[in-house]
């Protein structure tokens, strides 16, 4: 068995995301089980530089993890010949930049999204890299979740018949940051820094969406600032300019309609933070990270509405839970494996730069459909 070493640029793994998903359970998860076994007697050795703003807080974290190349200085690293992919993991407001830089220094590019701040950019993004004949791939990580593999595989055996609807629910409380500390950082909430919950999450939406049951064809949204006066990472009081919970319906090809509401203004009452809910003729199942329940229609009961008895039926205990049926790793490790596939043996990945423009017109359109009020239609994004 041979070695062979990809050096990643690893640029805003000071981030709690780039740090925990990325950095420790991806690339340093593969370091630790001997590498990523590419199957033809070679071992792939991915080997992280760190990249970011603060010196500090790069060399501590390179020092906790026995690791010995960071930069403040991107460029020198873009120039650097034996770095072959860049990632970025920074706040959406920079991204754009660093990835056009890194396309134009000819490194293979794998990225967070959304990729860029409207849809122009993030097509021309999509269209340099294609020119430039680099690989590229965006992070779509709830296709990997165990709960979403499991829907897919019912998806995928016709175990839901015709599908009719989709009803997603997202979201938790995060603490305003003045009695306790915030679970997500200011900028999240600040307009003019990239924050909104629906640049965070309807590309996320678009994918999970898309790669299930059908490309979005038009969205309607709501959106709302429910609390309005936030404190930050110094216990700043700051105005929140950004929307923390958005309401969304997506019409579906083929005919199905997605409801999906997404707020870090909610009290979870569900078994997991994100929960779908599919209705089909055949069948109903209910998925989120990691489990996923099911009724068919042979077992469904009969349930009749009467306001002026007590409940008897235990509702949640007539639906069957779906086996795992295989090892499900890390989802984000699972997706980084198959892009350093992609990269050294030219595998197929479509999880590009081009499907990453999806989720930036998805949100888009959803922000425009807030301000006008209106349903708008989502038009097929080519190349």
């Amino acid at each position: 068995m041979t070695r062979r070493t990809v050096r990643i640029a690893m640029n805003g793994v000071t981030g709690r995301m780039g740090h925990r998903q990325h950095l420790v359970r991806s690339i340093l998860a593969l370091r630790e089980q001997g590498g990523l076994d590419l199957g033809n007697g070679e071992t792939l050795w991915p080997e992280p530089v760190l990249v970011g703003r603060r010196e500090p807080a790069l060399r501590a974290l390179a020092g906790r993890h026995g690791l010995t190349e960071w930069s403040t200085d991107l460029d020198a690293v873009l120039a650097d010949d034996t770095v072959d992919v860049y990632f970025d993991a920074q706040v959406t407001s920079a991204r754009a930049d660093a990835i056009r830089r890194a396309v134009a220094a000819g490194k293979h590019v794998y990225t967070e999204k959304p990729t860029a701040g409207d849809l122009a950019e993030a097509l021309d993004l999509a269209r340099l890299a294609t020119e430039r004949g680099i690989k590229h791939g965006v992070v779509q990580d709830k296709l990997f979740l165990p709960g979403l593999r499991k829907l897919k595989r019912l998806v995928d055996g016709g175990f839901f018949g015709e599908i009719l609807s989709v009803r997603g629910e997202f979201g938790y409380w995060v603490f305003e940051g003045d009695w306790q500390e915030a679970q997500r950082p200011s900028w999240n909430y600040r307009a003019e820094d990239g924050g909104g919950i629906v640049v965070d999450m309807f590309p996320h939406w678009e994918y999970v969406l898309h790669e299930l049951f059908g490309r979005v064809t038009s969205v309607s949204a709501h959106v709302a600032t429910h609390v309005p006066r936030r404190w930050d990472e110094h216990g700043k009081p700051y105005e929140a300019t950004a929307e923390d919970a958005a309401y969304g319906i997506f019409e579906l090809e083929g005919g199905a309609v997605a409801q999906i509401n997404s707020s870090w203004t909610v009290r979870v009452h569900r078994d997991e933070l994100v929960e779908f809910q599919v209705d089909g003729t055949h069948g109903s199942a209910v998925a989120g990270l990691r489990g996923c329940r099911v009724q068919h229609r042979s077992a469904t009961p009969k349930p009749v509405w009467n306001p002026d008895v007590p409940v008897t039926e235990p509702f949640r205990d007539q639906w069957q839970e779906v086996p795992d049926n295989a090892d499900f790793d890390n989802g984000f490790k699972a997706q980084w494996e198959l892009f350093l596939r992609h990269v050294v043996l030219d595998e197929p990945y479509h999880w590009d730069l081009l499907a990453g423009a999806r989720g930036v017109q998805l949100a888009e359109l959803g922000l425009r459909s807030a301000t006008e009020g209106r349903r708008l239609e989502v038009p097929e994004v080519t190349r």
